[in-house]
């Protein structure tokens, strides 16, 4: 979620730290800040706010040192201001970190006791003591680091400067991702291989528990137990460029206009067109296919997207499926039959609680299938299967493209499950490949409709409350509609399973509660319709998205978005589009920042 960069360069490093900084930008940060030696000398600049302050700092105050390291924090122990920035430092350290020390205080109670003086609210600064209290009692820097690793609790990465030492960067790796760069008489070390990309493309990824010495022409990794180890090498396809906006006027524009292209490419690593079936680019294990149940498990939109894949697993694989938010299901103690599979879902492959959702279900024999953006994320290496999803870089941190990329891999899952079943004849699997190979198009008219969903958004920039209702797989798109509403905007909305209705949230209708209804015409549409006279009868403002029949068939004054006419099992993957518009204009309307909205990270590697 935070971002370490750390440079062991031939040259001054701050101004590239900074510019590495910017490409973590996306993962969203509230302060940033550098380190560098300044002949032997620990150096700090660091700002609250955006990166741009931190570079006009650097502008007015340049720094020289060849070694650094830089940080994007987001906050988690201690108001985000510039004294609880990262980097953090003791007289003798400087210290970058992404993750929660969980013992801090205990730690930071015995230091103090040693005379140790803290100055933030942080849990990070307790690292930097805790390895000068090991430099005191006589260590060195290396075997500082490596008893002070045994004694942190929690999940980190680590980025590690001494004073006095221009040729030495120490990285730790417990949870949290961290990798390595290699280049000519120069080493890096990053959170993330994209902040890595202008510097080198040639990539080492530390394993959980391991920690790395690195020095101008050299690389030591050492496992947990301290063992000198080595990981391979591996080419790097993160671009040596930034990520560019284009003509949008944020990322998350360009990303929901993005949609037609990446869902298609997505679908064609899955599909072979010719033949009008699914082809899965891995094989599954017979006991996989023969299994009654199987469980899914992610976090956020991630989670909403198992949820729609539950819907077609048990309809066109005639599967069970269990479902839970990861951070609920790695602490109930879940009972799993061995052999059956564990789905995951997570667009960075870095989540915190989904990976020690799969690591658990791991333990219990399960098969760990994974629907992941990055090929190279702990997750999909952790994982027996990484099924891909090829949305490319998102940099808003409100997923769109990577949501509706994995929607499309897990219909195909379905399909493919369902043939291999004996569920879904060869017929019937035609019919619905079909169906997905026509969603690319479909989303690109739906994308027409944008001006419309403009007005109807400005209307909603003046409420306090919105209700989404929906059925069927549009249940799930009703909960994704209210978090990304409400990522965005702030304004308050919730997602119900229109039969709900009447089971509570129908107590908040009133004349100024705009009520958001998904419901294409579809075998449940005449029960939506009854929920939505509810409404009426309540003086409820009803905005409705359907296709033309939908639209015409309420005989009740509603908003209507109309959407282009379809088959419905997939309607949910088209329709996700005004659902991520509306969000996207109301907080335009509103002035927010559509792109890096307040408190929220694009990366989250802690519970």
């Amino acid at each position: 979620m935070c971002g370490i960069v750390g440079i062991l360069g031939q040259g001054p490093v701050a101004g590239l730290l900074v510019e590495a900084l910017k490409r973590l930008e996306y993962r969203g940060y509230d302060s940033s800040g550098i380190a560098t030696l300044e002949e032997g000398q620990l150096q700090r600049l660091r700002a609250e706010g955006k990166l741009k302050n931190l570079a006009t700092r650097l502008h007015n105050h340049p720094l020289q040192g060849h070694v650094g390291i830089g940080h994007t924090r987001w906050a988690t122990h201690g108001k985000p201001t510039e004294n609880n920035a990262h980097p953090h430092a003791s007289a003798k350290v400087a210290v970058v970190h992404n993750g929660i020390i969980e013992n801090f205080q205990e730690l930071r109670a015995q230091l103090q006791a040693l005379g140790h003086q803290f100055v933030t609210e942080t849990d990070t600064e307790t690292v930097a003591h805790l390895i000068t209290q090991k430099l005191n009692e006589g260590l060195g820097p290396v075997a500082a680091v490596a008893a002070s690793l045994k004694l942190l609790r929690g999940a980190f990465a680590l980025g590690i400067l001494f004073e006095g030492h221009d040729d030495l960067l120490i990285g730790a790796r417990r949870g949290a991702p961290l990798a390595i760069g290699f280049g000519e008489e120069e080493m890096y070390l990053g959170s993330d291989a994209l902040a890595l990309a202008p510097f080198t493309d040639t990539i080492s990824y530390l394993e959980d528990g391991d920690w790395v010495v690195l020095r101008r022409d050299s690389a030591e990794i050492f496992d947990a137990h301290d063992k000198l180890v080595q990981r391979p090498r591996s080419q790097s396809l993160a671009s040596a460029f930034l990520v560019d906006k284009g003509n949008y006027r944020h990322f998350m524009a360009k990303e929901i206009h993005e949609q037609p292209e990446v869902v298609a490419r997505t679908l064609a690593h899955y599909i072979d067109l010719s033949a009008g079936k699914v082809n899965l680019p891995f094989e599954l294990p017979p006991e996989m296919v023969k299994m009654e149940r199987m469980t899914i498990s992610a976090c956020g939109t991630g989670y909403l997207a198992g949820l729609t894949g539950k819907y077609w697993f048990e309809k066109f694989a005639r599967l069970s499926v269990d479902i839970d938010v990861a951070s609920e299901f790695r602490y109930r103690e879940a009972p799993m039959a061995p052999g059956a599979m564990m789905l995951v879902v997570s667009q960075s492959g870095e989540t915190a609680d989904t990976l020690a959702a799969l690591r658990y279900a791991k333990a219990q024999g399960q098969h760990i299938v994974s629907v992941v953006n990055v090929p190279t994320s702990t997750i999909a290496r952790e994982s027996d299967i990484a099924a891909l999803t090829l949305a490319g870089p998102e940099i808003g941190v409100a997923s769109t493209k990577a949501f509706t990329c994995q929607l499309a891999v897990l219909a195909c899952l379905a399909i493919g499950l369902g043939r291999m079943r004996g569920v879904l004849d060869a017929q019937e699997e035609s019919r619905l490949v079909k169906q997905l190979i026509a969603i690319p198009g479909l989303m690109a008219s739906a994308l027409q409709r944008e001006s419309g969903i403009e007005q109807v958004s400005h209307s909603l920039a003046k409420a306090r409350d919105v209700l989404y209702l929906g059925r069927g797989t549009n249940y799930p798109l009703a909960l994704e509609g209210a978090l990304k509403l409400k990522e965005l905007s702030y304004i308050h909305a919730e997602g119900y399973a229109a039969g709900e209705l009447k089971h509570g949230p129908i107590a908040l209708i009133d004349e100024t509660m705009p009520v958001i209804v998904i419901a294409p015409s579809d075998h449940v549409f005449e029960k939506t319709v009854s929920n939505m006279q509810e409404v009426a009868a309540r003086g409820g403002r009803l905005i409705l998205l359907s296709d033309a029949a939908g639209a015409a068939g309420t005989g009740l004054d509603v908003t209507s978005i109309v959407m282009p006419d379809m088959p419905p099992e997939f309607a949910a993957m088209v329709y996700a589009i005004p659902v991520q518009m509306i969000a996207y204009h109301t907080a335009v309307f509103m002035g927010k920042d559509a792109d890096q909205p307040r408190n929220l990270a694009k990366s989250v590697t802690v519970e």
